[in-house]
């Protein structure tokens, strides 16, 4: 047969590799050994300086524990900092079980939706078999969460706290995943059997129900109303009463989030355009996800402004590329891989998108940078994995790493080139379904 492994070739591999000494020392290392402490650059690590000509935070991090809300303890991460000085405390937290919840229920009516709308595709169309491929992860989107503070508004921690799901999601999830699989069946069986949408968004509305009884059994019934009441820092006491979520955000959230766009870093298409991905979305009826796309270099230049005026940056990334967790230290070269192994690979960035080897995976929050001549050295990131790794749950970035890795922030408009916000005036190309830059963080 052509093209098959032959014991010749494996013969003459068995003898390379045998009298090779590099080989066999690296065997004997990384049988014994986790490769990443093989491989890891110690040059790199001693010369990683933690400190930063612009650093914001003073607070603790959070920890979205054994689930996929990172790009919502980001967001309300992002928030915290103004609404802890208008309240005077030294911590403070948004409950991010309060707009999960809110997630999980919206992004199953519009899952459903999406089913309704492509019911005239075979269920073997790829759209479709993505679509069913995970109808309720965890992950999302800025603008996903802009979308469920508009409507649902924000509580504090106090009156809407973690449950167990909510801090470990997979039993949840699987249990959703397969009442949303199989509401899809039953909805496209009534539209191949004669009947019409309307008939099918009947049985949608009874499911949502069964949605809802489940979500309030696992995470709590989210409040319509709360008492809020605090002390600050210097012992005095204030009383807001009874607040609404919506009066709570409008209140107590001084980000104009609604000013706010999110640009992106993708190689593979054309700079200064915006894009969108075909069904990602979580609230059926919101605006949808846009990015405008820009080049990496400029995308530093806005994080680096921002910064330095004093706020942080919601961002997203390929976490888990050149990451040494347990000190909380990215670089582009961090491990030896290659000279390792003795084998040569790796690809550029749009190469990586193109071929399935990167996509945005998680999402943090910048909160400093050190900057020399004007330039950018190293990056300081909040993340949401609790403080027993990094500095206390904080992460150190060279700046190699921004380049290759980073791929999204948010940014008030008023950053924006002129170029760049004549690029925000198109209709968005809209890719695939399946696109990476449709991978939530």
């Amino acid at each position: 047969m052509t093209g098959e492994v032959t014991k010749k070739q494996i013969t003459k591999m068995r003898k390379s590799f045998a009298s090779d000494p590099s080989a066999r020392v690296a065997q004997n290392a990384v049988t014994s050994n986790n490769v990443a402490t093989v491989a890891l650059r110690r040059d790199i690590v001693q010369e990683v300086d933690f400190t930063f000509s612009t650093k914001l935070d003073d607070w603790k991090a959070t920890n979205q524990k054994s689930s996929g809300r990172c790009w919502l303890f980001a967001t309300l991460n992002l928030f915290r900092p103004g609404t802890m000085k208008k309240m005077n405390v030294k911590q403070f937290e948004f409950s991010q079980a309060h707009i999960h919840f809110w997630d999980k229920f919206e992004r199953s009516n519009h899952f459903l939706e999406a089913i309704i709308e492509t019911s005239d595709r075979p269920v073997d169309d790829r759209t479709i078999h993505f679509l069913l491929s995970d109808p309720i992860g965890d992950g999302g989107q800025w603008n996903m969460a802009m979308n469920l503070i508009r409507k649902h508004g924000l509580v504090p921690k106090s009156a809407y706290p973690e449950s167990n799901s909510s801090s470990s999601t997979r039993w949840m999830n699987t249990i959703l995943k397969d009442i949303l699989r199989s509401s899809a069946s039953e909805i496209r069986e009534i539209i191949d059997s004669g009947g019409s949408k309307k008939d099918a968004r009947s049985h949608k509305e009874g499911r949502m129900e069964d949605i809802w009884r489940v979500l309030c059994i696992h995470l709590g019934t989210p409040p319509e109303r709360f008492d809020w009441q605090w002390r600050d820092k210097d012992k005095e006491f204030h009383r807001k009463g009874e607040m609404t979520p919506q009066e709570f955000a409008k209140e107590f959230v001084d980000v104009d989030w609604e000013d706010y766009v999110c640009i992106v870093n993708d190689p593979r298409n054309e700079y200064y355009r915006t894009y969108t991905v075909d069904y990602l979305q979580n609230v059926s009826g919101g605006p949808p996800v846009v990015y405008l796309n820009v080049p990496s270099d400029e995308m530093k230049s806005i994080t680096q402004a921002i910064l330095e005026d004093g706020m942080p940056v919601w961002m997203g990334c390929d976490v888990g590329k050149q990451m040494d967790r347990k000190r909380g230290l990215w670089d582009a070269n961090l491990f030896e891989t290659n000279e390792l192994y003795g084998v040569d690979y790796g690809m550029s960035k749009a190469d990586r998108l193109r071929y399935g080897q990167t996509m945005m995976t998680h999402a943090m929050l910048f909160t400093g940078v050190d900057v020399f001549d004007g330039k950018p050295r190293r990056w300081r990131v909040e993340n949401s994995w609790g403080d027993d790794s990094g500095e206390k749950g904080f992460y150190t970035m060279n700046d190699s790493w921004y380049d290759e890795h980073m791929f999204e922030i948010a940014t008030p408009k008023k950053y924006l080139t002129k170029q760049m916000i004549d690029g925000l005036k198109g209709e968005p190309v809209i890719l695939d379904a399946w696109d990476p830059m449709g991978s939530l963080a």
